[in-house]
């Protein structure tokens, strides 16, 4: 069975071909025009969407050595994200599916990041629970199979992603600041700055880090840009430090609370070096399993999309072509 993913819900056009569990082709275009203006610009995404997407369709199909007719279904973002970059992807999809006669599958973006682990881990077993990071979502949920979610805690402001993001601006680095902090991280002081590891107020769960972005610009402001400039390794690593603290505190006591032994990393933060040291030791020292996608499938890309596609082909909820975009969908 071969599903043909589609993902336009951000700054990347991706199209996929996956059988089961293997990845025949999973192109991705990311729209670097976005770093001129520090975040992504709706318009603009939308724009390259629309004249990425047959390019990349065309590098999918010839990577995979299918033709359009061996698909056996088509599978889009339907959301969350912004709505016109969704509007491209899910509208192609729907052509597609009128032409050829194969099933349409509006697939909820979320779901997809979820499915990433399974295709390196095909064995992977269900009760999850899952820590979803990402620049739009920052989510811990339990899941006990494809379909049925508890979210336990969610940002209640800045996903860790725009954390990453929004410290890179004040810091003058290049959009996206994450994999940047990332490396100016990996050998400075961790320890150089006491940034807050914020707590929401009645909550066990949920994630602040709004106060964290304001710690640093005020840090910046009060000690000067040439300062900042000095000691930028340093304060890469100490910020980023204070992100990994506060997701590992809130994920593991979920963990010890739930129960649940098989803990699942997904989203682009997922990708992060020192993230996945911290997450691998302490799960081993506290008796967890703990996945991580590979790093093709942390980022916004299609196989993802094409492997949740599946599992609802699977169920026969398979979409109208009235199906619509869901820029706020839940899970």
């Amino acid at each position: 069975m071969k599903i043909l993913g589609i993902e336009s819900s951000c700054d990347e056009t991706s199209i996929a071909v996956v059988e089961k569990n293997e990845v025949l082709s999973n192109i991705v275009s990311s729209q670097l025009l976005h770093q001129e203006y520090g975040g992504v610009v709706p318009e603009f995404a939308s724009r390259e969407h629309m004249k990425n997407i047959n390019k990349v369709m065309k590098q999918a199909l010839q990577k995979a050595e299918v033709e359009i007719n061996d698909i056996e279904a088509i599978a889009a973002t339907k959301g969350p994200g912004l709505m016109g970059a969704l509007l491209v992807g899910l509208s192609y999809a729907k052509g597609l599916s009128l032409s050829t006669g194969k099933p349409l599958l509006g697939v909820n973006h979320i779901e997809g990041h979820l499915m990433a682990n399974f295709l390196d881990y095909e064995n992977l077993t269900y009760p999850l629970l899952c820590l979803l990071i990402s620049g739009g979502h920052t989510m811990i949920i339990k899941v006990e199979d494809f379909g049925e979610y508890e979210v336990l805690g969610s940002s209640v402001d800045d996903a860790a992603g725009e954390a990453f993001d929004k410290g890179g601006k004040i810091l003058h680095l290049q959009y996206p600041a994450g994999p940047v902090i990332d490396k100016l991280s990996s050998e400075a002081d961790r320890e150089f700055h006491k940034f807050p590891r914020s707590n929401v107020k009645d909550s066990e769960f949920d994630y602040s880090f709004s106060g964290l972005k304001t710690s640093l610009y005020y840090l910046v402001k009060k000690k000067g840009r040439e300062w900042a400039e000095e000691n930028l390794n340093d304060l890469c690593a100490s910020y980023q430090e204070a992100i990994i603290d506060t997701l590992q505190g809130n994920f593991f006591r979920a963990a010890e609370e739930s129960e649940i032994k098989n803990l699942v990393i997904a989203g682009g933060v997922a990708a992060n070096t020192r993230l996945r040291n911290v997450f691998e030791r302490r799960a081993q020292k506290e008796g967890y399993d703990i996945y991580f996608p590979s790093l093709a499938y942390c980022t916004d890309n299609a196989a993802m999309i094409a492997r949740a596609g599946l599992e609802n082909y699977r169920r026969d909820d398979v979409s109208p072509l009235t199906v619509d975009v869901d820029p706020n969908l839940k899970l």
